[in-house]
Formats: structure tokens, sequence, C-alpha cells
């Protein structure tokens, strides 16, 4: 399963940690994430209100 994860903040952080532990997880997206959410998945630069871009994801 692809998630797709929004927030950059330390509880995106987290919950992106933990998501990254599924065996049931194929590909973690977090938008826009931080330095420490690259470690659990791919960060994709768009903003979190960015409906438009989000829905293209």
């Amino acid at each position: 399963m692809n998630v797709l994860l929004l927030g950059s903040g330390g509880r995106e952080h987290a919950i992106a940690w933990k998501i990254s532990e599924s065996k049931l997880l194929t590909k973690l997206f977090i938008a826009p994430g931080n330095a420490g959410t690259m470690q659990c998945g791919t960060n994709i630069n768009i903003g979190v209100t960015d409906f438009t871009a989000i829905k293209k994801v």
C-alpha cells in the first residue's frame, strides 16, 4: 500500500517512522517532510494546503 503523509513537524516524523515499519507498506511519501522524515520515506515538495498537487500524487 502507498501512503501519503501530510506535514513537516516532529509528530509527522514519529508517524512516518512507525508507518515505515509496516509490512503492508509499499511506498511512503511525506509532503513536504523534513530532514528526519527523509530517513523513513520520500519527501515531496508539495504544500500541505496545495490540494490540486496533492490530488495528483
